[in-house]
């Protein structure tokens, strides 16, 4: 494969939104064919998304891969109307570039339905969804990337088809309607095939045809499991990182920065460093230090040497001020009342009704692959290659450029595999420093690596959050359900690093998992109380749903408590959404529910729908020796249309993992004014021996499309808390669960 640089100036219309009326530039900028990015050295590109040459087909991913099996999926999109076999396509991730532009990300609730909206939600969709074309939003997150690029990605791989046919077609003087494609060939009316490489080059020059998409009972491979694109690499250890990328006469560097959030370095002595061996530079970095050197162990020996002092910043001293920072937010303006259905007041007042709190610590995001990225600066362009795992690009290319005094067009990004995302690698402070690095050593390649102290002490956590509950039960049915959340709005402090500026307005994602769950009770109401902290705050799997989840879960286990009803039937009870429904019923009929454990067993149940997706859980708990032991789980989700059954369980499952470690044992805490929590002896995620047996189903009820890498995460640490309590008999409001009950090793 050739390089993916910038500009061939060949415009092609897949990914462009027609939007219905006005003559306003903007509408006339979103209606504008998108450039295609790709100039290849050998083969044709036939659109953004597709390349083909003599070797094969490539396809390019609009979408990172960090372990979700998104190439996989994506590539099979294409391969699906092109014809071709998933053996051998090769994937890699597009640069930054408009093409990319995630198209499902704005879309709100009506991202879930990408077919089938008729009338002014069609046109709301797509005017959304074309917002992420002005805005460059290049992003893999929000569980969207398989939404964003179902039509695309099938669009792309017909159209190349047809432009190939087409090529055949004038060559041999045949209509294009009386060929076929097989297998990346186009076979011609007497059985002649001609392999796509041999009509890439014509095919490049046939303007787009029109094209249809195969509906779902033709499709070959949509729908089925197949074998993962970077399995084999990953199997064999040939996978490439940003971690691993190696250039001749490379250096290798560490940052260390300062762990006050908001301070900086009154003083610095690197003497002591500088005479280490290996050692090359230290940089100053205003508010930290890197260390340039042959090796990134004696870089990050260095790093330690240098003697700083360290000036405080302004945020809490310890995790208790922090909470009081939270919790004071309860007492300011109200910034959000999303339900307010039913006099929820006047269904209280005359009842003896539930009044609890609950607490969800702060979170760090502890990807496998710490923070880092490789970069050289070119002086005498000049220029900056960098090779960072990322979920934005064209934000990282950006933010890189301003660092160093360039334009984005004197930026190459290239973005490999990443060990991990989970919303941590949309920021771009990793990406940032290691262009800073890099200029400080121009013409040489080097490698920045953060300690995994560095990486879990600089994170953008999930936010703590807190939610005052209040409720009412009367004849089995909910009378009155209150939900108060207060927590850091991760909205307003990502927009203000990434755009300068917090959206004003109620902040929405505050308050997912709580404010849009379909159980139908008599009088509700959900508000959000947002709290100003420096403390540094970000996406995290699932974000508000993440916490919100648990907060509501267990509180209407609490409500079936109070109405001496079995939780999973319940639930039943006040839910009217069907896919809700379904779930709930797999889920028990895995289990094999009754609503009765034996001594010493306990089950909890939860569902959450998030993502488009509604996931239900059944967690199964065991005491051993005086400790909980976590046995089993059974997880059912709707995706609505599982275009690889597979990957969806994975997703599923690794979910369900990351949601019961963070409910068992995760948070990060605060002391002296910085991060308490270093490595994994004392940031403890669940380890293999701990983790349940498991069994997934995944249901396809065809009524939406919802996502998968994030829905499984909420439901897991109610179910966990509900599981707890059914065997012990204690209603556990604060996570994690460790700081009350023993888990067993």
């Amino acid at each position: 494969m050739g390089r993916l640089r910038t500009i061939a100036r060949r415009s092609f219309l897949i990914g462009s939104v027609a939007v219905a009326g006005g003559v306003a530039f903007g509408v006339w900028q979103l209606r504008r064919p998108l450039e295609n990015p790709l100039r290849p050295d050998e083969g044709a590109t036939l659109n953004p998304f597709v390349i083909v040459d003599g070797a094969g087909v490539t396809v390019i991913a609009p979408r990172a891969e960090m372990g979700q099996g998104i190439h996989t999926t994506l590539a099979a999109l294409v391969a699906e109307e092109l014809d071709v076999d998933m053996e051998g396509l090769r994937v890699l991730h597009g640069p930054p570039a408009r093409a990319y532009y995630n198209s499902a990300l704005l879309r709100g609730e009506l991202r879930y339905h990408p077919e089938g909206l008729s009338g002014w939600r069609q046109v709301m969709a797509d005017t959304l969804g074309a917002g992420g074309k002005l805005l460059r939003l290049q992003v893999t997150g929000g569980s969207t990337s398989t939404l964003d690029g179902f039509v695309r990605m099938r669009m792309a791989g017909a159209t190349a088809r047809e432009a190939l046919k087409e090529a055949a077609a004038r060559a041999h003087g045949v209509a294009r309607d009386r060929l076929g494609t097989d297998g990346g060939h186009v076979v011609l009316p007497d059985g002649t095939r001609i392999p796509y490489g041999a009509l890439a080059e014509a095919a490049a020059g046939v303007a787009p045809p029109e094209v249809a998409l195969r509906p779902a009972s033709d499709w070959r491979l949509l729908g089925q499991s197949q074998p993962r694109i970077d399995a084999v690499a990953k199997s064999t250890g040939t996978a490439e990182y940003a971690i691993d990328v190696r250039l001749p006469g490379m250096k290798f560097a560490t940052v260390r920065m300062c762990p006050h959030p908001g301070g900086g370095m009154a003083g610095v002595d690197a003497s002591a460093a500088e005479a280490m061996p290996g050692v090359a530079q230290i940089v100053d970095l205003d508010t930290g230090i890197a260390v340039v050197a042959r090796t990134t162990w004696e870089a990050m020996q260095a790093a330690e040497a240098v003697e700083i002092e360290w000036t405080e910043g302004p945020g809490p001293a310890t995790t208790e001020d922090a909470f009081a920072e939270i919790a004071a937010a309860f007492d300011a303006r109200r910034n959000a009342r999303p339900r307010n259905d039913g006099d929820v007041d006047a269904a209280l007042r005359d009842t003896d009704g539930l009044s609890v709190e609950y607490r969800a610590p702060f979170l760090h995001h502890t990807t496998l692959e710490p923070m880092g990225a490789a970069a050289l600066y070119d002086p005498d362009e000049p220029h900056l290659t960098l090779w960072s795992g990322n979920q934005a690009p064209v934000m990282h290319r950006e933010k890189a450029a301003e660092a160093v005094g360039l334009s984005e067009d004197q930026v190459t990004l290239h973005t490999p595999m990443m060990g991990g995302g989970f919303g941590r690698r949309a920021e771009f402070d990793f990406t940032v420093l290691a262009a800073r690095v890099a200029r400080a050593v121009p013409g040489t390649p080097v490698q920045v690596t953060w300690s995994r102290e560095e990486d879990m002490r600089h994170g953008f956590y999930r936010p703590g959050a807190i939610a005052r509950m209040r409720g009412a039960v009367a004849d089995g049915r909910v009378t009155a359900f209150e939900a108060r959340v207060a927590a850091p709005s991760v909205t307003r402090q990502s927009s203000r690093r990434f755009a300068g500026f917090a959206p004003p307005g109620p902040d929405r994602g505050h308050l997912e998992g709580m404010a849009d769950q379909p159980y139908a009770f008599a009088a509700a109401r959900v508000e959000g109380y947002l709290a100003e902290t420096v403390l540094p705050v970000g996406f995290w799997r699932a974000v508000g749903n993440s916490f919100n989840s648990f907060f509501h879960e267990c509180f209407v286990d609490e409500l079936a408590q109070a109405a001496g009803a079995d939780p999973l039937a319940f639930r039943l009870d006040h839910l009217d959404d069907a896919s809700c429904r379904d779930v709930l019923e797999a889920v028990a009929e895995m289990s094999d529910w009754t609503g009765r454990t034996p001594e010493g067993v306990g089950r909890g149940v939860a569902m959450t729908r998030s993502f488009g997706t509604p996931v239900a859980q059944v967690v199964e708990v065991a005491d051993e020796d005086g400790a909980v032991r976590i046995t089993r789980a059974w997880v059912a989700c709707d995706i609505g249309r599982a275009l690889d059954p597979r990957i969806v369980a994975q997703q599923m499952e690794g979910g369900l993992i990351q949601g019961l470690s963070a409910a068992a044992f995760e948070e990060i805490t605060f002391e002296g004014g910085r991060t308490v929590q270093g490595n994994f002896p004392d940031y403890r995620p669940m380890r293999l021996p701990q983790a349940p047996r498991v069994a997934v189903r995944v249901l396809e009820s065809g009524r939406h499309m919802g996502g998968a890498g994030e829905p499984a995460t909420p439901p897991a640490m109610p179910a966990l808390a509900n599981a707890v309590f059914d065997l012990t008999g204690r209603r556990l409001r604060e996570l994690p669960l460790s700081r009350h009950v023993a888990f067993a090793g």
